[in-house]
C-alpha cells in the first residue's frame, strides 16, 4: 500500500473515531459518574469531548479527501504534516504515560482495546512522519 492510501486508510480511522465520540458518554457512564463534579467541571468535561471529537474528526476528513495534497511539498503540507506529526506522537506517549496499567490489567476487553488504539496511534504517527519525511525537501 502506498503512501497516499496509507493516509487515506489513517483519515477514514480518524474520522470513524471523532465521530465515535458522540456515543462516548452513553458507552463510559459519563453522566452518572460526572454527577459528582462541580456544574463548571461537568460542563467543561463535556465541552473538550465534544472539541476533541470534532478535530479528530476534521483532521480524519482532511487526510482522508486530500492525502494527494498533503504529500505535495510545500511549506503548508510540511506545516500541517508536522503538527500532525507532534500531536499523534504525544497522543502515542500518553497512551503509556497518562493512562495506569490498572484500568487495563486484568481486564480482557480492556488490554485488547489498549494494545489495539497503542497500535493504532503508532501506525498513524508513522504515516504522518513518513508523509513528513516526504515533503521534505
Amino acid at each position: 500500500m502506498n503512501l497516499i492510501s496509507n493516509l487515506r486508510v489513517v483519515g477514514f480511522l480518524l474520522l470513524l473515531l471523532g465521530v465515535s465520540h458522540t456515543f462516548f458518554d452513553r458507552y463510559f457512564g459519563w453522566a452518572q459518574e460526572l454527577q459528582r463534579v462541580s456544574l463548571l467541571t461537568r460542563q467543561v468535561f463535556y465541552v473538550h469531548t465534544f472539541f476533541i471529537g470534532l478535530a479528530v474528526a476534521l483532521t480524519g476528513a482532511g487526510s482522508l479527501l486530500y492525502a494527494d495534497t498533503l504529500v505535495h511539498p510545500g511549506t503548508l503540507s510540511r506545516v500541517v504534516l508536522a503538527g500532525l506529526l507532534v500531536f499523534w506522537l504525544c497522543r502515542l506517549l500518553a497512551q503509556f504515560v497518562a493512562y495506569d496499567s490498572a484500568i487495563w490489567r486484568g481486564n480482557r476487553f480492556r488490554t485488547v482495546m489498549h494494545v489495539a488504539f497503542s497500535v493504532l496511534w503508532c501506525y498513524v504517527t508513522a504515516t504522518y512522519g513518513i508523509a513528513l519525511m516526504k515533503v521534505w525537501n
